[in-house]
């Protein structure tokens, strides 16, 4: 397994890294022994990374992951867990929570579900536009000194908020989507992250599904795709034909359209890691064999040309959660 380094003095970690979201349920329903066996099969292909929430299923991914890493696994996985968005019951979203002492009651719970005594990775998931971002990384960082915490993280915000994030506690990484259908953290972003040593982990590298060979059956799934514009039937198609384009490049590879999107994203820089999302081993192995995907600058051109950014139909998500994201609103100074 290739390695790259998290931010410029960070740690070392695979190449890829595994998405554990699914392992909730969020993306149809999924079996808790196949998850635990998708960990152990990520973790014995060199794969180290584990990317997971304490609100994916009400911490229910955590519990999975503290049953695989079970009998001395734990010392070969680098976990990073993000927190700070409050669910109720119901699964609603009721918004971000990043209050120092919030914090550390969150990693406490965090801890003793993932039966381990320190996280690789901790990262609010999403700004709380109530409490300024250095009071929430310093929080962590008083994790960081006690030991309970390796390396500190950011999520979806902006190149204002990175900065101010990095005076407190270097940061190691960004997760942020990006894909070849959401490209917006090249402009401003992804500058402000190479200018301080930060490194990318990317979410979303399929659009949720939507970039590969069966996304015209990934539609008609209930869970979170229902809620994506770009799934929406005034949008589906155009992306479907951009998507098309993309198959006829993987076809000439030899491989899938998702390992063509998974190889793009990994092409993007030694700072750049996607995210793996899988809930099932048959998914993690496609996934994987992106690794042996090489592009050519004349292929990246080709793939450029086939999904022109301007072309997107649908915005990443729906405007009422685009605008709580810190992200979406990089030129705008925080009130604090």
């Amino acid at each position: 397994m290739r390695k790259i380094r998290l931010g410029r003095n960070g740690p070392e970690v695979s190449a890829v890294g595994l998405g554990c979201m699914g392992m909730a349920g969020g993306y149809g329903s999924a079996d808790d022994a196949e998850s635990i066996a998708t960990v152990h099969a990520a973790l014995d292909a060199g794969v180290t990374f584990l990317d997971a929430g304490d609100f994916y299923g009400h911490g229910h991914t955590e519990l999975l992951l503290r049953d695989a890493l079970k009998g001395g696994r734990r010392d070969h996985a680098f976990v990073a867990i993000k927190f700070g968005a409050q669910r109720s019951a119901d699964g609603k979203f009721l918004g971000d929570d990043g209050r120092p002492n919030s914090v550390k009651n969150f990693l406490a719970y965090s801890l003793k579900r993932l039966g381990t005594d320190y996280v690789d990775l901790y990262q609010p998931a999403r700004l709380d536009p109530n409490v300024p971002i250095e009071d929430t990384v310093g929080a962590i960082a008083d994790m960081v000194k006690a030991g309970f915490v390796r390396h500190i993280g950011l999520s979806e915000v902006g190149a204002k908020t990175i900065r101010r994030a990095q005076t407190v506690h270097p940061i190691a990484a960004l997760q942020i989507e990006y894909s070849l259908m959401s490209r917006g953290v090249e402009t401003e972003i992804l500058p402000v992250l190479r200018e301080l040593g930060i490194a990318l982990v990317a979410y979303g590298v399929l659009g949720r599904g939507l970039i590969s060979d069966t996304a015209r059956a990934s539609q008609s799934v209930g869970e979170i795709r229902s809620r994506q514009p770009r799934f929406a039937k005034e949008n589906f198609d155009k992306n479907l034909a951009l998507v098309g384009a993309l198959q006829a490049i993987a076809k000439q590879k030899g491989c899938t359209t998702a390992q063509l999107a998974i190889a793009w994203a990994a092409s993007c820089g030694t700072d750049v890691m996607p995210l793996i999302g899988a809930r099932r081993r048959d998914q993690l192995k496609e996934g994987l064999g992106a690794l042996d995907v090489a592009l050519s600058t004349d292929d990246i051109a080709r793939i450029d040309k086939a999904i022109p950014s301007q072309a997107v139909a649908g915005e990443r998500y729906l405007p009422g959660v685009l605008a709580h994201m810190d992200s979406e609103h990089s030129h705008s100074e925080h009130a604090h």
